[in-house]
């Protein structure tokens, strides 16, 4: 009997209905989303505060569907037993490290302004046939990166015309560009990244060997290729310029950045 099993409870494809029901943490944090939001929006308090809880928040929840956007394809590929493991409810608890997947990428925003891919799901590889379904479970979480970029740099584009706050925007073209360069960091071909797994399936047996002997240093060899002055600069580079070309205006999320360090002077 799983956590999940109760008399009564009624089975979608074998599996408990409260295998799909979002956690209280995750509906918490998304409660605390709209409040930042709110707080920012009618300057209560310590604005920067506002926008610090508006953003991280903000950020939190997208990690929380990325994951679940991995796991939702993954189940309906054939990995049943995903929903078993908890990754269907959006609890960041249940994730295989919420070291790497929640506090090292809030970490990372708040000194360097980088929208870090978090950590994984597990999924049961063996339970899923054909290498383009794996290659979807991979493109899930990048893909919801992507829609969630567009939708905020369309709030930037015609939101500010309708009034509000300069900090409000400020906290929503921040989150635009940690969403751009999430997307674009979760697509570079690295092993282990959802970029690597995407083209990992389609390698013939002695490339996916040595793929999977480097997957799990995937997160140290992205460090050192970002901490190369040259490549880190075409990375950054390129982020920016999709950005302009988006419309998402730089002295926006640069503000943004800045009011999100309230400790700062």
């Amino acid at each position: 009997m799983t956590g999940y099993d109760r008399p009564g409870d009624p089975l979608v494809l074998g599996v408990p209905r409260a295998a799909f029901r979002p956690s209280p943490i995750f509906l918490a944090l998304v409660a605390l989303f709209v409040a930042g939001g709110a707080m920012t929006w009618n300057g209560f308090g310590n604005v920067r505060f506002d926008v610090f809880l508006f953003v991280v928040s903000g950020w939190l929840v997208s990690l929380c569907l990325h994951e679940y956007a991995h796991a939702v394809v993954a189940y309906r590929a054939g990995d049943r037993d995903i929903a078993h493991r908890g990754y269907l409810t959006l609890n960041p608890l249940k994730y295989t490290s919420p070291l790497l997947s929640i506090v090292l990428p809030v970490v990372v925003v708040l000194l360097g302004g980088i929208g870090l891919p978090g950590g994984a799901v597990w999924v049961d590889r063996h339970a899923i046939p054909g290498r383009l379904r794996h290659t979807l479970v991979s493109l899930a979480g990048p893909a919801t990166n992507v829609l969630f970029t567009l939708a905020l740099v369309a709030a930037v584009t015609w939101g500010p015309a309708l009034g509000g706050p300069l900090e409000f925007w400020a906290g929503v073209g921040l989150l635009a560009f940690l969403q751009l360069m999430a997307s674009v960091l979760n697509l570079l071909p690295v092993p282990g990244l959802d970029g690597g797994n995407m083209i990992q399936p389609w390698l013939s047996p002695a490339y996916r060997r040595m793929y999977d002997l480097f997957a799990p240093y995937g997160f140290i060899l992205l460090f050192a290729l970002l901490w190369s002055p040259q490549i880190g600069g075409v990375f950054f580079g390129g982020v920016f310029a999709v950005g302009d070309a988006l419309g998402l205006p730089p002295d926006l999320y640069r503000l943004g950045l800045y009011l999100i360090r309230f400790w700062q002077g």
